[in-house]
């Protein structure tokens, strides 16, 4: 059976705005000066490599802002909490703050991408994000530090999501793949470094925990200026559009409260409770209605419509899945090294450098290789096996087991996710119309962090679960009765010394069941990845360059 692709026979439906027919209902008279609706603008020459490697350094430094911003206070959050007077609710405020203002906003973003000027939304998010981070740091109490912490979320929600649609808007799918390598690798780099950056700057008396705040500014600040000289985009704003504000504000209330229950579920009540049901119910009902409200909207901020091809909602899926392994990897080495290997902050840091590596290496060189051959499918079951691997292999590890065991798992996880994360976003890009360039890019890194979120939470409330078991059975063996408040992170280097061997191997072994359960998610988007058809990459952007 002969298949074909969108390009062979074009729908009129994904057309760009610019050349439809002029006669659309939905637009207005454009404002005088403006370019007449139905007529295209100019064509603007192909960017060459020094041009796009300009422009592409300020989303870089954007990216590596956002990002840093996310997870350089993985170590700092004790040492914060407890100056500001905080608690545990606190701590746990403060990270999910942040992960539900950037994970409910980025679908806005994403149709705001498809409506206006994409270099004035990204100059917009870097602005929210400078500001949120300067007053983060001035912070007095916990509660000012989590309500900046949802404004700073908004930022990075729209620094992640628009570097992809941007970079989308700059080169056609076929070179794509060599420069997503790059923001794959910044991606790396921020993520796993953020945690060694952050115990840095606690550890040293002179700098202090605010400037895990600050530190992100300048990044920021020379990325505004870096993309406001380099970055040109051809200009296709469309006139007379309605934003979605009913659908942004029901995916936002639905996609909060089901992560505010995940954070809170298993320590302010039981998961089967009424709180669970009320919450999950809520949630699903608000879906429900997102759902309706999106199927009559002129311009949906999720057009429904995309899901119907296969491989958008295959790519979708399989970011879910990646999500959680991917976010496993970041959140839980940082208490494995620190409290089953009893290593610093800092050292916890570099001691996951064989992620950071194997993230970098396959971003990169998957990339200018999909670019000299145009496939693409090979690179995404390679890191599906390479994923599940890594995980499986972490999954075998103690508190005693030989480091160079533990950074070669690492590596294997690395390898995996910077062979998976960039290339699922580009398979989706290949297969929409630049109408829905920036909806289907950010859908693909939606549902990555939304399976982030969702799965630190869940594989979280495991490992209190499985620590406390190991240690009560450990200290039994020694004849020791457990104190109460077994909910509390101890400081290692208070504990008798038998005590302390307990903790450390319970910390190691309940981190290990984390993984063995994330190896079977890891394991499921290999398997989603197999029925994504491979569509040839396009040598054109088709947005006027």
């Amino acid at each position: 059976m002969t298949t074909h692709s969108r390009e062979s026979i074009p729908d009129p439906a994904t057309l760009p705005e610019i050349v439809r027919p002029p006669a659309t209902p939905a637009a207005e008279t454009a404002p005088e000066g403006a370019p007449p609706e139905g007529t295209a603008p100019a064509t603007a020459p192909d960017m060459t490599h020094p041009e796009i490697m300009r422009a592409l350094s300020g989303l870089l430094l954007g990216m590596f802002a956002a990002i840093l911003s996310s997870t350089i206070v993985t170590n700092a959050l004790p040492r914060i909490i407890a100056d500001l007077g905080g608690g545990q609710s606190a701590f746990t405020w403060v990270v999910t703050a942040t992960l539900l203002a950037m994970t409910a906003s980025m679908p806005l973003w994403g149709k705001l991408a498809d409506l206006f000027d994409k270099k004035l939304l990204i100059q917009a998010a870097l602005t929210i994000y400078v500001i949120g981070s300067m007053i983060a740091g001035l912070s007095q109490n916990p509660a000012m530090l989590i309500t900046v912490r949802v404004f700073q979320g908004l930022g990075v929600g729209g620094l992640i999501g628009l570097s992809q649609i941007i970079l989308a808007a700059m080169i056609p799918p076929r070179q794509r793949g060599r420069y997503s390598g790059y923001l794959g690798a910044t991606f790396a780099a921020a993520t796993v470094s953020g945690p060694l950056i952050g115990g840095v700057i606690t550890d040293t008396s002179w700098l202090g925990w605010r400037w895990c705040f600050y530190i992100g500014v300048p990044f920021a600040v020379a990325a505004l200026v870096v993309l406001h000289r380099t970055l040109k985009l051809p200009r296709a704003r469309r006139y007379g559009v309605r934003i979605d504000w009913a659908g942004a504000v029901l995916v936002s209330a639905s996609v909060s409260l089901l992560l505010i229950w995940v954070t809170l579920a298993g320590d302010s009540y039981d998961w089967m409770s009424w709180q669970t049901l009320a919450m999950v119910g809520g949630s699903l009902l608000l879906a429900v209605l997102f759902v309706v409200v999106e199927t009559r909207a002129a311009e949906p901020i999720i057009p429904l419509r995309l899901f119907r091809d296969r491989t958008i909602a295959l790519t979708s899926a399989t970011s879910l899945l990646v999500g959680v392994a991917m976010l496993a990897g970041t959140v839980f080495f940082a208490q494995y090294f620190q409290l089953a290997r009893g290593e610093s902050a800092t050292m916890s840091g570099v001691m996951t450098i064989p992620m950071i590596v194997g993230m970098t290496l396959s971003s990169t060189v998957s990339g200018r290789l999909i670019t000299r051959t145009g496939r693409w499918k090979s690179w995404l079951l390679a890191g599906g096996v390479l994923l599940t691997a890594g995980c499986a292999l972490l999954g075998t590890v103690r508190y005693d087991t030989p480091y160079w065991e533990v950074a070669a798992a690492m590596l294997l996880l690395g390898l995996g996710v910077g062979m998976t994360m960039q290339n699922l976003v580009l398979a989706a890009q290949n297969v929409v119309g630049p109408q829905d360039l920036g909806a289907a890019s950010s859908m693909v890194a939606f549902f990555r962090t939304f399976g982030g979120a969702i799965g630190v939470a869940v594989l979280g409330a495991l490992l209190a679960n499985r620590v406390a078991e190991y240690s009560r059975s450990g200290l039994a063996e020694l004849g020791v009765v457990p104190a109460g408040g077994g909910g509390q992170i101890p400081d290692m280097s208070t504990l008798p010394g038998p005590v302390r061997t307990v903790i450390a191997s319970a910390y190691g072994h309940g981190i290990a069941d984390v993984f063995l359960v994330a190896a079977p998610i890891a394991l499921g988007s290999l398997l989603l990845t197999v029925f994504i058809r491979e569509v040839a990459l396009r040598t054109h952007t088709g947005t006027g360059r």
